[in-house]
């Protein structure tokens, strides 16, 4: 299951954009989001998913980068709890 909708929600949250105007393929620095405020929005998934993120990683520029990142950090999450 990708994360792409639940990242789409989580940054119309914080940030206030729509996530019909964002495309998953572009760069989110394209919609505003400064250095400051990716790392920022990596936080707040790590604490909403309860995953630890990467060391940054040129993937998460975009949303739907970032989604695959999260989609395997909550895979290997799940089965830690699991073993």
């Amino acid at each position: 299951m990708s994360s792409l909708k639940e990242l789409q929600d989580l940054i119309q949250e914080k940030y206030g954009i729509d996530p019909a105007t964002l495309d998953p393929n572009e760069s989110m620095r394209d919609k505003g989001l400064d250095s400051l405020a990716l790392v920022e929005f990596l936080f707040e998934i790590e604490d909403r998913f309860k995953i630890s993120m990467p060391d940054p990683d040129p993937s998460i520029e975009t949303l739907a980068g970032l989604a695959a990142v999260v989609d395997k950090a909550r895979a290997e999450a799940a089965a830690k709890q699991a073993s």
